[in-house]
């Protein structure tokens, strides 16, 4: 049990709280408030000239099934034989002594989605996990948290090269519909053989999850919400690289943007209009956004770093703060326990020596579930 004091608190919520106490007990946020009397068994922090944030999180990440360092055999992240692989589960390819997870955890990173890839049209389902345990299924804390699906280059090039559809954005968009149309018959129709693949890809037909959709070009991200409408599903828009250029439209249809990563390179053609200003123009159209890495595409290390960036071009501090906090833990299903700093909420903070958004700051201690983890 835990008491910090006299420290500045960055809640999450675009709040910032001086002269409060936070009291931590049983792996959770018990209290946050003025003039509390702290029992005599409660381990207390001088806060004083410290602030304190949510545990960051990256919603986009490859970590654990894309070790670093580790090559091939390091590759679990593509289940390439097929352009569509529904029944693949990420959550069977994590690694959780990958180095990455170390990394994650001493840059403040509490919570990640990891997610298969964006080779296939559509890659497999998804969890949310905290970055430390040794045991997956000891970290999760969303098992299923969405379907992946891609739209653009990445299919087109690694099963149009082998002649395989798609080869052309029409075939991608086909592929997507014809999985959609035969999940929702196999949904319908109880009398329809077992398919593990449709089994998964029916928990998006009925809401159950989102189908999250690798996206950067404008009308690929147009053609994701034509999907939307004509199925009636709830997706994510996964890189949303030209959303800048159409806002006002992708406001219109209530969905949630991952944007980045920016950091990144422009390695391809639908790369070559990323800008830092995207994250402001949907944040002023009204988008809940999150700022990803695409760890390992950028480092986790640099999701701060990115969303410092997102502020140097018109983001305020805390608008960018929710970007990796509240409306990450939005964005994933997960904000009843995480991405904000309040009573019954799970204990992931970070205790910082200053402005988290200043370079210089030192991270000095990373909390997960009310222990000390880095």
């Amino acid at each position: 049990m835990i008491a910090i004091t006299g420290s500045k608190i960055w809640n999450g919520n675009e709040d910032v709280l001086e002269g409060y106490t936070i009291l931590i007990k049983d792996r959770k946020i018990e209290r946050i408030s003025k003039n509390i009397t702290i029992p005599s068994n409660y381990q207390t922090i001088d806060g004083n000239g410290l602030t304190i944030t949510p545990g960051l999180i990256d919603v986009h990440t490859h970590l654990g099934v894309s070790e670093e360092g580790v090559g091939k055999e390091g590759a679990d992240f593509n289940e390439t034989s097929s352009p569509t692989s529904p029944e693949v589960r990420a959550i069977d390819g994590i690694n959780p002594r990958e180095y990455g997870f170390e990394v994650a955890r001493e840059s403040g990173i509490t919570t990640v989605q990891v997610m298969p890839g964006s080779a296939n049209v559509i890659g497999g389902e998804m969890s949310v996990l905290k970055t430390t345990g040794s045991v997956i299924d000891e970290m999760v804390i969303r098992s299923t948290s969405g379907m992946k699906a891609a739209t653009g280059e990445n299919p087109k090039i690694f099963h149009g090269s082998k002649g395989k559809m798609p080869t052309t954005r029409m075939g991608v968009a086909a592929t997507i519909r014809q999985k959609l149309f035969e999940a929702k018959y196999y949904s319908n129709n109880s009398n329809a053989s077992f398919d593990l693949g449709l089994e998964q890809l029916a928990k998006v037909i009925n809401k159950e999850i989102p189908l999250r959709v690798h996206a950067h070009r404008a009308d690929d991200i147009v053609t994701v919400l034509r999907l939307k409408k004509e199925f009636d599903i709830d997706v994510t828009i996964e890189h949303c690289t030209e959303g800048h250029f159409i806002a006002d439209y992708i406001a219109t249809h209530d969905v949630m943007v991952s944007v980045g990563p920016t950091m990144s390179t422009r390695s391809k053609v639908e790369l070559k209009d990323k800008n830092w200003k995207t994250i402001k123009t949907l944040t002023d159209a009204g988008i809940s956004c999150s700022i990803t890495t695409d760890h390992p595409v950028v480092g986790i290390e640099y999701l701060l770093t990115s969303a410092i960036h997102a502020i140097k071009n018109g983001l305020t501090e805390q608008q960018a703060l929710k970007t990796i906090t509240s409306n990450a833990a939005k964005h994933l299903g997960v904000d009843n326990r995480v991405g904000s700093l309040e009573a019954g909420k799970d204990a992931d903070f970070l205790l910082w020596d200053g402005n988290p958004f200043d370079l210089q700051t030192s991270l000095l201690d990373v909390y997960i579930d009310g222990t000390k983890v880095s």
